[in-house]
């Protein structure tokens, strides 16, 4: 079955930022989002889910344990499962991405506090 932007589930998170869910399946989620200019997710982990981060457009930042990361367009960041994160949006462009997880993080994300 084809899906896009226009047939997926639409939902809000943060700051005005988007995610529309391409693929909802337990074993595999895609979801492509969207973070307005200088937007920030929080910080958290998965402890099952391996993340796949593929930047369609824009440039994000992406906070990976205590390293940062600048990932371009047409370009991806693997993420392990326990490793903390959290993705930025620092430009003055919207940035869209693709998350893919596998498991799905339903159910499976834990926030923490930023680092001092």
């Amino acid at each position: 079955m084809k899906v896009s932007v226009e047939t997926a589930h639409h939902y809000i998170w943060g700051s005005d930022c988007e995610g529309w869910v391409l693929s909802p399946s337990p074993d595999l989620m895609v979801i492509q989002e969207r973070m307005p200019p200088h937007t920030t997710e929080v910080r958290h982990f998965h402890t099952k889910a391996r993340q796949f981060f593929y930047v369609l457009s824009g440039e994000l930042t992406m906070e990976l344990g205590d390293k940062m990361h600048s990932v371009p367009a047409m370009t991806g960041i693997e993420i392990e499962p326990s490793i903390e994160h959290k993705a930025r949006n620092d430009s003055d462009q919207d940035l869209h991405f693709l998350v893919i997880s596998n498991p799905t993080t339903r159910g499976d994300r834990t926030d923490v506090s930023d680092p001092s």
